[in-house]
């Protein structure tokens, strides 16, 4: 079984923001899925903290998991659901956004330290290692203007010029996933 965590904040208030790119890649891939199973839909764990959803590709058991925990303590269920279903860190993948790469770019890595995400911080603090994939999905603007007020700016929604790159973004990132559960 590999576990797919898509990183972002709950409530409605964050619902469309760079910093729940995370959970909108997710939600683009089990919607993909449902083209083919219509019955597959997020379900509230409140054993794990997160919604969770259970697809199958390829022979594997993909568990795919928005913690509804904020950002900065994501690691709390990210552990919950490892320990639970017995996963290992190597099929673990963690989607999230990243300010230092534009929108459009995404970095598929596997070992690397946090980098200043503190949603990737908490995972790293409760799980006790670095060693699993991570999806950086760029979300930085083209002019760095736009980003002097960094927490205004991850937490802001996608301009109307951003949606066509944003749709890419997903698309791209809902592939990356495929390719590192099968």
């Amino acid at each position: 079984m590999y576990l797919v965590v898509g990183l972002g904040n709950p409530g409605k208030r964050y619902q469309k923001t760079r910093h729940n790119i995370g959970f909108m890649i997710l939600d683009a891939l089990l919607e993909k899925e449902r083209k083919h199973d219509n019955s597959l839909s997020w379900k509230l764990s409140k054993k794990h903290n997160a919604e969770i959803a259970t697809i199958h590709k390829d022979g594997n058991k993909i568990l795919l998991a928005k913690p509804m925990t904020f950002m900065n303590e994501s690691g709390q269920s990210v552990n919950l659901l490892m320990q639970y279903y017995n996963i290992p860190h190597k099929k673990l993948t963690v989607v999230h956004d990243e300010k230092d790469l534009t929108l459009g770019i995404t970095k598929t890595q596997k070992d690397r330290g946090h980098a200043g995400h503190n949603g990737i911080k908490s995972i790293i603090q409760h799980i006790g290692t670095k060693d699993f994939n991570r999806i950086r999905v760029g979300i930085a603007a083209k002019s760095e203007r736009k980003m002097a007020d960094t927490a205004k700016f991850v937490l802001g929604k996608f301009g109307l010029f951003e949606k066509r790159d944003l749709h890419k973004t997903v698309e791209a990132s809902v592939g990356e996933i495929y390719s590192l559960t099968t």
